[in-house]
């Protein structure tokens, strides 16, 4: 079983900023977007600091955020690179089933990957997540080129937010069927 030592803090400041702008964006009525916590359940504690210093997960997470844009249903999940190469391990298939049938039920999932190396986000839609994860467990890559991306969906920071996700978003909505 995962313990929850075993990652480090990797995603920890990509998470932040994506609260700092899930703040902002509530503050100005444009969203209402919560972070989801993994319950946990702690092995270890540091007697002195009474800080958790080993745990395990409970039950396995879906996404990180969950909430409603301007009365859309919206999750997603956010994930960090430090190459131009996406690994697909980094999202679970269960992730993948929660995102499919939130959509189904007329939501909308996307994944919002910070490449560092760029200093970069990119916003995944669900239909590009589902076709690199079927192209990954038919067999194919087990990876996401950063050239394989569709250019639209990249954004900086800016417009007053850390993570502007809502401009893609709006993109993504506007190309669907």
């Amino acid at each position: 079983m995962p313990t929850w030592n075993s990652r480090g803090l990797r995603g920890s400041t990509l998470e932040e900023f994506i609260n700092r702008t899930n703040e902002k964006y509530l503050e100005n009525g444009l969203a209402l977007i919560q972070k989801i916590p993994t319950p946990i359940t702690p092995v270890q504690m540091d007697r002195d600091s009474r800080q958790i210093t080993l745990a395990y997960f409970e039950q396995k997470s879906t996404v990180d955020y969950i909430g409603a844009v301007q009365g859309i249903p919206v999750c997603f999940d956010a994930k960090e690179c430090q190459t131009d190469t996406f690994p697909l391990q980094n999202v679970h298939e269960h992730q993948v089933q929660f995102m499919e049938d939130f959509e189904r039920q007329g939501g909308v999932a996307f994944i919002i990957i910070f490449f560092s190396n760029r200093d970069i986000f990119y916003y995944m839609p669900f239909s590009d997540i589902k076709r690199f994860w079927e192209r990954n467990v038919s067999g194919g890559r087990k990876s996401v080129r950063f050239e394989e991306l569709d250019e639209k969906f990249f954004f900086r920071m800016g417009g007053g937010v850390m993570v502007p996700y809502l401009e893609p978003l709006q993109l993504d909505l506007s190309t669907r069927d």
